[in-house]
């Protein structure tokens, strides 16, 4: 098992502003990609297919993946990161109508993780 974090954030953009909201995420990946800890920093947007279906709104997607939650929380603190959730998420006049971040763990609840140098008798 891994301490990585696994983050989703989904993005509904308001009315006509998709395009525009997907390249003002899309300009984030360079300088989030050389972060310490960033091992996967994609957007992407929702394609119909028809092997798929998606109940929700929400058309763009970031799937990140974090060495661990101390660079992830890193991320989320960094002066760029915070000034798009307030310009685009929380601002009136922001592209963004809704928005949704999860993170999640491939550890199961109860993991019994090995305790590194741990001498054993």
């Amino acid at each position: 098992m891994s301490k990585k974090i696994y983050c989703i954030a989904r993005f509904r953009a308001k009315t006509g502003k998709e395009r525009e909201l997907f390249e003002v995420l899309k300009a984030l990946e360079p300088d989030t990609l050389r972060e310490d800890g960033c091992l996967q920093y994609i957007v992407t947007r929702r394609i119909e297919n028809p092997c798929a279906g998606c109940s929700d709104d929400f058309s763009i997607v970031f799937n990140e993946i974090w060495a661990d939650r101390t660079a992830f929380e890193a991320h989320c603190n960094r002066n760029a990161i915070r000034e798009f959730f307030q310009t685009q998420c929380l601002d009136e006049n922001g592209l963004v109508e809704a928005h949704d971040v999860c993170v999640y763990s491939d550890e199961p609840e109860d993991y019994d993780a090995p305790v590194v140098g741990a001498k054993y008798e």
